[in-house]
């Protein structure tokens, strides 16, 4: 798996969808894709003892999805779990009339959740996301509030930090384009997927795979980076 493994260290896992697979080609072995995780593994890689990453991200996914390659999850043995998912389960309901329900999102996610307590892997969830760059996206709006809410509570059931995707992106979306952000509103341009692996790295955990960021930076919280 690439030159990210470092001996004593289980792997830092992402699991999620097209937003976390980011191009990546799971023909490869190591393809980290072109994202976040990206981002992620090239700034942790380099500083002493980072684990290291592995990207099961996989383009269309739903909750469901995930729950079925759990698998995956398990081979890879992950020091840390980090999940991004609900997106799919949103649209699919929009475009192809395909519902994943409330009870349904939260009964798949919570599988994972036990199944990593299972492996002893710390999970860390993402919010799944919208910038509504079109007026039937307006309403998809509810629907992600549940299944955003269902990612918070589950955070809070398991100890789980959740990073607050939604408000992040939104919020940086009214200091530039929201297109600059997501170019259909769902799947990030480089810029978006800086500021994904920004929030990431900021995250104030007992078990953050490595420091990676000064006191001051840490301070100042997640920001837009220049383009």
């Amino acid at each position: 798996m690439s030159s990210r493994r470092l001996r004593g260290r289980r792997p830092l896992v992402f699991f999620g969808d097209s937003v976390t697979a980011a191009g990546r080609n799971p023909l490869v072995e190591g393809d980290l894709g072109t994202g976040y995780v990206r981002v992620i593994a090239e700034t942790l890689g380099s500083t002493t003892g980072a684990p290291e990453v592995v990207n099961l991200g996989i383009g269309g996914n739903r909750v469901r999805d995930l729950r079925a390659r759990w698998n995956e999850v398990e081979s890879a043995q992950p020091g840390v779990l980090s999940v991004l998912i609900g997106i799919n389960d949103v649209w699919r309901h929009f475009d192809q009339g395909e519902h994943t329900s409330p009870e349904a999102f939260r009964e798949d996610l919570s599988f994972i959740m036990e199944a990593a307590v299972a492996i002893g892997a710390p999970v860390i969830l993402l919010e799944p996301f919208l910038l509504p760059l079109f007026p039937e996206q307006l309403h998809w709006l509810p629907e992600l509030r549940e299944k955003l809410s269902i990612v918070n509570d589950l955070g809070a059931t398991y100890g789980a930090p959740v990073i607050h995707l939604h408000k992040l992106l939104n919020t940086a979306a009214k200091k530039v384009q929201a297109s600059d952000l997501a170019t259909d509103g769902i799947h990030p341009s480089e810029l978006g997927h800086r500021i994904i692996a920004q929030a990431w790295l900021l995250l104030p955990t007992s078990f953050a795979p490595a420091k990676t960021l000064s006191p001051a930076e840490a301070a100042r919280g997640p920001r837009v980076p220049a383009p």
